[in-house]
């Protein structure tokens, strides 16, 4: 949550920081109107627990919830043994942080019997706090503000249970697609499996034919087929650690994918992006030319890119520009780094977020594609000024032994190939 703040813009944070001042002066002018010192103290206190129980993590709910419940069914029975009591508000404030609660400890709550009391709780502290004004004033308190205060905690009511309502559904929604997702794990991990099984049985066919025509393999040719058959087995258990790690796990990636090497195909999304909006370039390191990449490799990059293009697609604003370079790492060439940026504004609430079906996992399920390749995925604004424009979605991964070896044998690569 401190993180999402500390995101922002400037100015969104000044904004939203002018209505909580607002409404701390507001419980401050409430508790100063009572006139008596102790009184007031209490009021402000009683309010600021009322307003913490709002924002407050959803795991420090109850607690605080029934601690400010406590406190403001405390001070109203207090406040009605004083002779000197509230003469303008009882804490306006405090009452409609009270009916927000209601709403809240519906919605949030995990326990039956927990909910129904902070509920009912909240609704009587709500109930009995204008009873802190003076004794003649209680006469117009129950003709005029008790049925407001009652048909407030219905309204509350019904709003905690329609956002408890739509969380459930988008829950399900999101269970639903994840359970997709990993339907297509599992074809996926057919695939990847069958590629490289595919190839041990062909080179062990390839010694055996070799050998039935009496012209066997020497010990150094026989040695290099072996190791290709090593290799090639070794990758078909990294594929199956990898996507069943992700099948496992509560997310998971989107998309099938088909084995494959060839980042050519990169070129297919950039091109239909240009097509459909911002124009896109893409930039790749001649290096990769010559790198046999692994399926599990190659699909990564292409999901990197994909859900990039689809997220400026989707969420930018004023993009004018897209950028996709893929290239090894100039610090450690045992890595591959892909990153895409756009020139334009989160235009949509949850720019950063994951892009995809309604709600959008994309980025949750590309996260999780990522990581079981021990590799990071990061996204967010271009440069650290927020003024500046730009978003940028960037994963790094590494590379498996067998194409490491080639890559430290290379220069560095230039500036690339631009399409």
């Amino acid at each position: 949550m401190i993180q999402g703040f500390s995101r922002r813009p400037i100015w969104q944070l000044a904004l939203m920081s002018l209505p909580a001042a607002l409404l701390l002066t507001l419980l401050v002018a409430e508790g100063l109107a009572t006139g008596y010192a102790p009184t007031a103290a209490a009021t402000i206190v009683s309010g600021g627990l009322c307003v913490a129980a709002l924002v407050v993590p959803a795991g420090w709910f109850s607690r605080t919830a029934a601690l400010a419940l406590v406190w403001s069914l405390a001070l109203t029975v207090v406040t009605t043994q004083l002779v000197q009591r509230p003469e303008v508000t009882f804490g306006v404030g405090e009452m409609a942080a009270l009916l927000l609660l209601t709403a809240r400890a519906i919605r949030i709550g995990r326990r039956l019997l927990t909910t129904v009391a902070l509920a009912l709780g909240s609704g009587l502290a709500t109930a009995v706090e204008p009873l802190r004004l003076q004794e003649l004033e209680y006469h117009n308190v129950g003709n005029y503000l008790e049925p407001v205060l009652a048909l407030g905690f219905v309204l509350a009511t019904v709003l905690g249970l329609y956002l408890r309502l739509l969380d459930t559904y988008r829950s399900r929604e999101r269970a639903a697609d994840l359970q997709a997702h990993r339907l297509e794990h599992a074809r996926e991990l057919h695939d990847f499996v069958a590629h490289h099984v595919t190839a041990m049985i062909a080179q062990t066919k390839a010694v055996r034919y070799a050998s039935a025509q009496g012209r066997a393999p020497d010990p150094g040719d026989l040695d290099v087929l072996l190791a290709g058959i090593e290799q090639a087995g070794s990758q078909a258990m990294e594929s199956m650690r990898g996507m069943v790690s992700v099948l496992r796990s509560d997310t998971s990636g989107n998309g099938v994918a088909r084995p494959g090497t060839d980042l050519g195909a990169l070129r297919e999304l950039t091109e239909a992006a240009t097509s459909t909006g911002a124009p896109a370039t893409l930039t790749l390191d001649p290096a990769l030319a010559e790198l046999p990449l692994t399926p599990e490799i190659a699909t990564a990059v292409h999901r990197v890119v994909r859900e990039a293009l689809t997220n400026a697609r989707k969420h930018g604003s004023g993009v004018e520009a897209i950028t996709v370079d893929v290239r090894l790492s100039a610090q450690d060439r045992g890595r591959l780094c892909v990153v895409v940026t756009d020139d334009g504004h989160p235009a949509k609430p949850g720019r950063g977020a994951p892009v995809g079906g309604s709600g959008g996992f994309g980025l949750i399920g590309l996260t999780e594609r990522v990581h079981a390749l021990g590799g990071t995925l990061t996204t967010g604004p271009r440069e650290r000024d927020p003024a500046m424009r730009g978003w940028q979605v960037a994963a790094e991964l590494p590379l498996p032994t067998s194409v490491t070896a080639r890559t430290g044998r290379r220069e560095p690569a230039g500036d690339g190939l631009e399409g």
